[in-house]
């Protein structure tokens, strides 16, 4: 046997299958929502701490233990939030995430509210992906009757009727052609009619 069977270089490289992009969404967005929980349980500590330091006068700090993570959070509401994620499109992921951490970073929740807040955030998300895909919809809907009218306008654009260039003569261009224009005023644009050219 030889040593370079022991080493990991020597094997074929093994690429890994395409995943999900539901499944990386749902994973991103709950590891978010397992640091916020961290995040929130150590400031809850470190505030607890600084008012029993403030409270005793004394730092007891480094004799004491905390435990190990716990999110309060049952298996059932866990999988509720994992399903609600698997509902929120890839590209909005990000923007998710940013308003979810936006929002810890503003409001600074107890442990216990961190998630109702990722909830709130989801429900939020989960709102305006409706609100675009019902503006989409509708630019398609305006787009397809904006070509719809575009040929029709120019079918209309070819057929130009033109009113005053008529050979009949009427009383009201008589009446035109004995009333003298006042001088035009110079802050207004000067029509002409195609008479006068």
């Amino acid at each position: 046997m030889s040593i370079s069977s022991w080493f990991k270089w020597n094997e074929p490289y093994h690429r890994f299958a395409q995943r999900n992009p539901t499944e990386m969404v749902v994973e991103t967005l709950m590891m978010e929502l397992d640091w916020q929980l961290k995040q929130a349980e150590k400031m809850q500590r470190e505030r607890e701490d600084e008012y029993r330091r403030i409270k005793t006068g004394v730092d007891y700090s480094w004799l004491v233990s905390h435990p190990e993570h716990s999110s309060g959070m049952s298996p059932g509401e866990r999988l509720d939030l994992e399903e609600t994620c698997s509902k929120i499109h890839p590209s909005y992921c990000g923007p998710t995430v940013l308003r979810f951490r936006q929002m810890m970073a503003d409001d600074e929740p107890e442990v216990h509210e961190v998630v109702q807040l990722f909830q709130s955030v989801l429900q939020d998300t989960m709102g305006r992906m409706k609100e675009d895909q019902e503006t989409r919809k509708l630019t398609r809907q305006w787009s397809k009757k904006r070509t719809a009218s575009h040929t029709m306008m120019t079918f209309k654009s070819r057929v130009r009727i033109y009113p005053f260039n008529s050979d009949i003569k009427t009383v009201s261009e008589d009446v035109e052609q004995t009333f003298v224009a006042p001088r035009r005023v110079w802050s207004m644009p000067e029509f002409k009619t195609i008479k006068e050219l």
